[in-house]
């Protein structure tokens, strides 16, 4: 199992260059919150169970989703085609 520390070190380092905060609870759950830098918003996720990352691929698949929950959150919303812009 890696310390605190070196979790935290592995997550935030999996957003980069976008700025990332790995906060662990009291009750040992994480809130990652990755900001997107050129709006300044981003995403955040709380109640994630710490002890289920025990290895690399658990890690490499949380930062995975992750990512892709950042990049639809920014996706533009589908137009229908015809649709007028007011």
């Amino acid at each position: 199992m890696l310390s605190e520390l070196e979790l935290r070190s592995i997550i935030e380092g999996g957003f980069l260059p976008r700025r990332c905060e790995c906060i662990k609870a009291q009750d040992a759950t994480l809130t990652i919150k990755v900001y997107d830098d050129a709006e300044g918003t981003g995403i955040t996720v709380t109640g994630i169970q710490a002890d289920k990352l025990d290895s690399s691929r658990a890690i490499c698949n949380l930062i995975t989703e992750l990512r892709e929950d950042l990049k639809h959150a920014h996706a533009p919303a589908p137009r229908r085609a015809g649709a007028r812009l007011y």
